[in-house]
């Protein structure tokens, strides 16, 4: 069962309030993902954590609902 933009949306939201999240669909199979996330939460973190954050987000939905999710993650510079 493929995951829609909005629910992977809403997981992130959820495990990061102040996530910024763009999610598209690249190839119109909601099986396909690319996120975009920034996040105060980055703060400190390698890539590699930031990456896992967001895994961890989704609630072990990669591989199952979810096939490939192409993830670009920043920071969120505090002003």
């Amino acid at each position: 069962m493929a995951m829609d933009a909005a629910e992977i949306e809403r997981l992130i939201r959820e495990a990061m309030p102040d996530a910024e999240v763009r999610i598209e669909d690249l190839r119109g199979d909601g099986d396909h993902y690319a996120a975009y996330v920034s996040s105060q939460s980055f703060q400190g973190k390698s890539r590699v954590q930031q990456h896992q954050l967001v895994y961890q987000a989704l609630r072990g939905a990669m591989g199952e609902q979810l096939h490939a999710l192409a993830l670009q993650t920043s920071i969120i510079e505090k002003t």
